[in-house]
């Protein structure tokens, strides 16, 4: 039986925590897999759906939220000079496979260096590396830390190849482990049942009015989402004469702005707030347009949940076109801007008939899904450490061996099918420091 720990900041309501609770569910239903999740804090909205089967590790027994700024700041310094001591103490030598499942802390302490070289280290990435990091200084100190940190693991998963591309952008002169693409898993059946709970489905009833075209957007209020822009576009939208109601399922740090934005332009019976909901099935299944409106994405799982229910998709130019890219008949694309989101607003309300009119047919098909992240987790990818100690570094150096006289022949090849496929990256990633 194989040991494998996640790692993840907490089990809160967020797109990444709801794809691990699903795949550590399925994974534990396999006899080969031991399965833990190690988090950061606890008091997750989401523990309670996490099979008794997989083993939780805390560092903390309180939720991040529920302490003071200060005590705040004082966990995140700890978390950031003390990793190696907290990777020594819950992580180190317990488990055969490594998995930070979220960029940030969590990445940072499972990337503390193990001279046990049978543990496979994996860093799953989310999000789009050069939208979240930014251009200001913080930003650029933070890529030069990381970059070390990324190099020491054996395998990068991304959710989306738009994702892998910004990422070798960022890191272009970095020596890149294995890369791979593993969409996120859902697990369709619990979806398509929560869709119907009998509570959310009359709540739903009771908020929705079905005189008006109502879209429903599930998201967190940050940034990334842009949901002020959203108030924007909405009301130059409702100004031309388009009736509609855009409902927000989500919470965090902006709330307080975007509700002063929606009460400066008046928009208050039209662009309604609902805070965060566990189950938002109900509500999605209820609405006639489902939306994304973000400034940038990883994979984002809320719209697979939304094909997962056969909903007419409106989303702005992001990697999630990656996501839709199997459901072109159901769903619009937005350039990515106000102006974009207006014209694809007023669209989808000129032509609902139409759009709500075509009969979705699609099946979410998750199992190729959980057999890719089985791969990942069985088999050590054939560097064996080789970018580190067999192959000199890709920038401006020499591919000569080392230690070449204790390697058998079988990791001889390997390292020269390795050095091969080094020089093809280069290539085809064209870096800018590449010597010919």
């Amino acid at each position: 039986m194989k040991k494998v720990v996640f790692g993840i900041t907490g089990l809160t309501v967020g797109g990444a925590e709801r794809v691990l609770i699903d795949l550590a569910n399925k994974l534990v239903d396999d006899e080969n897999y031991e399965i833990s999740i190690f988090t950061l804090y606890k008091k997750g909205a989401l523990e309670k759906e996490l099979d008794k089967r997989v083993k939780r590790i805390s560092l903390y027994d309180f939720a991040y939220n529920d302490k003071s700024k200060f005590k705040k700041l004082q966990i995140v310094c700890n978390v950031l000079f003390n990793r190696k001591r907290i990777y020594k103490k819950y992580i180190k030598n317990k488990f055969d496979v490594e998995i930070a499942f979220l960029e940030g802390p969590i990445t940072r302490i499972f990337s503390t260096k193990n001279k046990n070289k049978n543990i496979k280290k994996i860093a799953w990435v989310h999000n789009d590396i050069q939208k979240v990091f930014g251009l200001n200084l913080k930003s650029k100190i933070k890529r030069i830390i990381d970059r070390n940190i990324y190099e020491r693991f054996n395998t990068i998963i991304f959710v989306s190849v738009d994702n892998m591309n910004s990422f070798n952008k960022v890191y272009d002169d970095m020596a890149l482990p294995y890369e791979r693409v593993v969409q996120n898993y859902i697990d369709k059946n619990r979806i398509k049942e929560l869709s119907k709970d009998k509570d959310g489905v009359k709540d739903a009833n009771k908020i929705f009015n079905d005189d008006e075209i109502n879209i429903v957007q599930v998201s967190r209020l940050v940034p990334q989402k842009n949901v002020e822009r959203l108030v924007e576009a909405h009301k130059e939208v409702i100004d031309k004469g388009y009736k509609h109601h855009i409902y927000i399922l989500g919470d965090g740090p902006e709330r307080t702005r975007i509700e002063k934005k929606i009460k400066e332009l008046k928009v208050e019976n039209t662009f309604t707030l609902l805070g965060q909901k566990v189950n938002p099935y109900p509500y999605i299944k209820k609405a006639d347009y489902f939306s994304l409106f973000s400034n940038f994405e990883g994979w984002p799982m809320v719209v697979e949940e939304a094909k997962i229910l056969n909903k007419f998709i409106l989303v702005t130019d992001t990697a999630v076109r990656e996501v839709i890219a199997d459901y072109k008949e159901y769903s619009k694309i937005a350039e990515n801007s106000k102006e974009g989101i207006v014209r694809l607003l007023e669209d989808a309300i000129k032509h609902y008939k139409h759009y709500l009119g075509i009969k979705v047919d699609y099946e979410y098909d998750d199992s190729k899904i959980i057999d890719k992240v089985k791969k990942q987790i069985d088999v050590m990818e054939e560097t064996k450490d080789f970018y580190k100690k067999n192959v000199e570094k890709i920038e401006g150096k020499d591919y000569s061996l080392k230690n070449n006289k204790i390697l058998s022949k079988k990791d001889k090849e390997e390292i020269k099918n390795t050095k091969k496929e080094l020089k093809h990256r280069i290539k085809t990633n064209k870096t800018k420091n590449r010597r010919g």
